[in-house]
């Protein structure tokens, strides 16, 4: 800062200002920018950081195995939308992966020793030692769905996954389906616990216990694997809700190696209504999940509370209307 203001004939404050976006004259700011262009000038964003006490960097942790991750669209859009409410506040998405019990002792170390000013946190389950330690640390953060033993005070954002759920499955079964199971992924968590429940909740006295098929992720593979047990227990299916649009995938494909024709023998419905609801043939039945609007939701949430607001008690759940389409 010494050498541009050197070169632009003014002080070290006037070039402070201009650096940090405060009030000079037109003809000393563009003196300034000229040097600033001549000696190469960068900002030192460590130690403005380091003076500042901020990183300038939220974290965005996705609680999933990484095959997971890559594999599911709804990951990426809540990443992206909250990336450019972030960037649009010169903020920096930092990912964190966390995969084994060693990631989580580095990332607690690594969200205790100040490199990030936030976190956004998708798929926590009950208990998550990460949840724990964004409680502790008392960093702002915003949760993407609602794990049991989250603190009141601590916002969230999601969808009504038990409704959402239900819905859809009183629309398939009004198509005249009698023998209609679920694909239930990913039970340890709130989303995929309410999805069933919504599902026990619309089918009522039809519900059969033996009609659910529990995998572990909201994956093609889970799908595959779902889909061929509930058809061992029961041949004559004939609808079938599969908790996510990957899930569907799955077990379209096995419906289809087993010449069973969607939806003329088994009507298929999914949930997100993802980029694979519109890559399956038929095309995928499902729930609209708005994953690009709930990511930068929740960024947002954490810029308000890194800007001193308290956020207001309970979540937020965004609507998801139902997609119709060809495969139910």
């Amino acid at each position: 800062m010494h050498d541009v203001a050197a070169a632009a004939g003014v002080s070290r404050g006037t070039v402070s200002r201009v650096i940090n976006g405060g009030y000079v004259s037109g003809a000393a700011r563009a003196a300034i920018e000229a040097a600033i262009a001549e000696v190469g000038y960068v900002p030192n964003t460590a130690a403005r950081n380091l003076v500042m006490q901020r990183s300038q960097a939220v974290a965005f942790l996705v609680l999933e195995p990484p095959s997971l991750i890559l594999e599911d669209p709804n990951i990426g859009a809540i990443m992206l939308g909250a990336n450019a409410v972030l960037s649009s506040a010169d903020y920096q998405l930092v990912n964190l992966v966390v995969d084994s019990a060693r990631d989580t002792e580095r990332i607690t170390k690594y969200l205790s020793g100040g490199f990030v000013d936030g976190a956004v946190i998708v798929s926590a389950r009950a208990n998550d030692p990460i949840t724990r330690v964004v409680t502790d640390l008392a960093l702002p953060a915003t949760f993407v769905g609602h794990p049991a033993d989250l603190k009141q005070g601590i916002p969230f954002i999601g969808i009504d996954n038990v409704g959402s759920a239900r819905a859809i499955t009183e629309r398939l079964a009004a198509t005249g389906r009698k023998r209609i199971g679920m694909i239930a992924a990913a039970v340890d968590r709130d989303s995929g616990a309410d999805r069933l429940t919504g599902f026990r909740q619309a089918l009522g006295r039809r519900f059969k216990p033996n009609l659910v098929a529990h995998v572990p992720f909201y994956d093609y593979a889970s799908g595959m694997e779902g889909m061929r047990q509930l058809l061992q227990r029961e041949p004559r299916l004939d609808g079938v809700f599969a908790a996510s649009d990957a899930v569907a995938a799955g077990a379209l494909q096995v419906l289809r190696e087993l010449g069973r024709s969607v939806p003329g023998d088994v009507g298929v419905v999914g949930f997100d209504d993802s980029p694979w609801a519109q890559r399956t043939d038929p095309a995928l039945s499902t729930v609209h999940q708005p994953a690009k609007e709930i990511g930068a939701q929740a960024a947002d949430l954490v810029l308000r509370q890194l800007g001193g607001k308290t956020p207001e008690p309970g979540g937020i759940l965004l609507p998801t209307p139902i997609v119709w389409r060809a495969s139910a």
